[in-house]
C-alpha cells in the first residue's frame, strides 16, 4: 500500500516506518529534512508539493513537539499547540483536495487527553477530560484530525501511553539514573502510569488499518497498568538496581512547574477497553515482561 506519514523520523514513527518497509509498503514522508529520508522512502517538506493525482491509501499523522523535553513557558505551550494543530489542518486540507481519499487516517493523541485526576476508577474511551493544559492540548488536536470524518474519511485518534521502546521516550531519561541507583517513586507514587511497549503500539496501528470496525477514539495502553510506585520497582529490578529513593512533589514542583505536576505526579487508570472488544491482542501485557524485552 501507500503511505504518507508525518512524524515519520521520531521515536515512533522511525520504528513503525522500518516495520512497514519489511512489509513492502510504499512511504512517503513529511518532514523539515526530506533529503535525508533513504530506504525508498521519499521525503516531502510541504504536503503542497504532492500531485494531487497521487493517492494514498493511509495517511498516519504523528507529528508534534515533544512535549517534556523543555518547561512550560507561554511560549513553549504555544508551540506544542502549533506543532500540533497545524501539521493535522494541513493534512484534513490536503485530503479535502485528494482526487482519491485514502481508506483511513490514523492521527496522534494522548493519554492526557483524559486530564490530571488520579483515581482508581476505570478510564475508556468514553470519559471526558478537563481543563489542564495537556486535556485541551489533546482536545484540539483530536478535534482537527477528526474533521476528516465530514469527508468520509475513517478515522482513529490514538490516546497514546508511556511508550516503552529501545532508542527513545520515557525509559531514555528513566535509566540513567536507576542505573546509577538513585531511582526511585515520583511524588505519592500512587499516581497511575499507562504504558505500552513500542512492538503493541505498531500492532494497534496495523489492526486500525485492517479492522474497518475501528474509529474514533483508541487508548493505546496495556491491558495491565500500573502505579508509579510499582513501575519504578519493576525497573529498578529489571537493572538490577535499587528504587529507594523517591522524587519529592515539591521538588517536581521546583524544578518542572506545571509540566512536571500534569505529567509526572498525575495520572489516571488508562485501559484499552475499545481494543479490547475488538479483538486485538497485546504481545505485552505486564510490565516486566516488557521491560525485560525492551533492557
Amino acid at each position: 500500500m501507500n503511505f504518507l506519514i508525518t512524524g515519520g523520523t521520531g521515536f515512533i514513527g522511525s520504528a513503525l516506518c522500518a516495520h512497514l518497509r519489511q512489509q513492502g509498503h510504499y512511504i512517503v514522508i513529511k518532514t523539515r529534512q526530506p533529503e535525508l529520508i533513504t530506504d525508498n522512502m521519499a521525503g516531502v517538506k510541504r504536503l503542497s508539493e504532492i500531485s494531487s493525482d497521487v493517492s494514498f491509501d493511509v495517511v498516519i499523522n504523528l507529528a508534534g513537539e515533544p512535549i517534556a523535553d523543555k518547561r512550560w513557558s507561554v511560549s513553549q505551550k504555544q508551540q506544542l499547540v502549533d506543532s500540533r494543530i497545524a501539521v493535522t489542518d494541513e493534512i484534513v486540507t490536503y485530503l479535502s483536495d485528494a482526487k482519491i481519499k485514502p481508506a483511513v487516517f490514523i492521527s496522534a493523541s494522548a493519554i492526557g487527553y483524559y486530564g490530571t485526576g488520579v483515581t482508581d476508577g476505570v478510564i475508556d474511551e468514553s470519559c471526558a477530560g478537563d481543563d489542564s493544559f495537556s486535556s485541551r492540548l489533546c482536545a484540539q488536536w483530536e478535534a482537527s484530525a477528526v474533521a476528516a470524518e465530514a469527508l468520509g474519511v475513517r478515522t482513529c485518534v490514538l490516546r497514546i501511553g508511556i511508550v516503552l521502546g529501545r532508542k527513545g521516550g520515557a525509559l531514555q531519561k528513566m535509566i540513567p539514573p536507576f542505573s546509577v541507583g538513585v531511582g526511585g517513586r515520583i511524588g505519592t507514587g500512587k499516581q497511575w502510569m499507562p504504558w505500552i511497549h513500542l512492538q503493541d503500539l505498531i500492532g494497534i496501528v496495523d489492526h486500525c488499518i485492517e479492522n474497518k470496525r475501528i474509529q474514533g477514539p483508541v487508548n493505546c495502553t496495556a491491558p495491565n497498568p500500573v502505579r508509579n510506585k510499582d513501575f519504578t520497582t519493576t525497573l529498578g529490578k529489571c537493572l538490577n538496581r535499587p528504587s529507594i529513593l523517591p522524587m519529592p512533589s515539591f521538588v517536581i514542583n521546583l524544578l518542572m512547574g506545571e509540566m512536571g505536576r500534569e505529567l509526572l505526579l498525575a495520572g489516571q487508570q488508562v485501559r484499552p477497553v475499545k481494543l479490547e472488544q475488538l479483538g486485538f491482542k497485546f504481545k505485552y501485557e505486564y510490565l516486566e515482561t516488557a521491560l525485560a524485552s525492551v533492557l
